[in-house]
């Protein structure tokens, strides 16, 4: 009896972790692929909303940058049942450049320029069905970025020209929805994610020496809206 009772405890043993994981699916570390879109408006403390065909050659200033953000993140999760808490880090780059429509008949305009996102926080999700787990999410963000301040004619008697290459700090906040795909996906542990975010940096500040030497700040916030493909191991 002791014979045949020795193995079958010890199968057991070796079953019970295989099925706390199948109740958990959401556990273990995991790595993902992203991409989406991206926009950062880049408004200054001064005021430019002035009337067509006064100062701009288009509508007004359109000051946002739009592009797609695309990189991967890593991080673990824990599925604690109807929760599931974890953290994450993600790189990011941007497509996101100024365009054509911002460059203004006035002999001043800036510009700003994205490039890469960094991300390390942490998420807190309820699962609304055994497969499907809505999150909140919330972090420190570090972004790169080239802002210019510019003089745009050539005869207006100035030479004012700043440009700036620097990283900014700040916040995110977000949101979104993950789907575990099972068998129809990369694999057993494959899943799906939407997710939309805020990231709050720093303003970047120039000395403007053409207007009465005031400050002009350039305001950065970005909202994003990223849909990811990953997988657990």
């Amino acid at each position: 009896m002791i014979k045949y009772l020795v193995p079958a405890l010890m199968a057991g043993c070796i079953a019970m972790p295989a099925a706390a994981q199948d109740d958990r699916p959401f556990t273990g570390p995991k790595a993902e692929v992203l991409v989406g879109y991206d926009t950062l408006r880049s408004g200054s403390s001064t005021d430019l909303d002035v009337a067509d065909g006064d100062l701009f050659d288009n509508d007004g200033p359109d000051e946002s940058i739009d592009g797609v953000a695309y990189g991967f993140a890593l991080g673990y999760d824990y599925d604690l049942g109807s929760a599931v808490i974890g953290i994450e880090g993600e790189f990011m780059e941007s497509t996101g450049e100024q365009g054509s429509d911002e460059i203004i008949s006035a002999p001043f305009g800036y510009r700003v320029d994205l490039s890469r996102d960094i991300y390390i926080g942490a998420r807190i999700g309820y699962k609304v069905t055994p497969s499907t787990l809505l999150y909140a999410k919330g972090g420190y963000s570090s972004t790169r970025i080239e802002a210019a301040f510019e003089d745009q004619l050539a005869t207006d008697g100035f030479d004012f020209n700043l440009t700036r290459d620097e990283s900014v700090d700040g916040f995110r906040v977000g949101a979104g929805v993950e789907h575990l795909l099972g068998d129809v996906g990369l694999g057993a542990n494959s899943y799906v994610k939407l997710e939309y975010r805020f990231s709050k940096y720093d303003d970047l500040s120039f000395d403007d020496e053409i207007f009465a030497n005031n400050t002009v700040d350039i305001d950065l916030d970005r909202h994003q809206v990223i849909a990811g493909i990953g997988i657990r191991f």
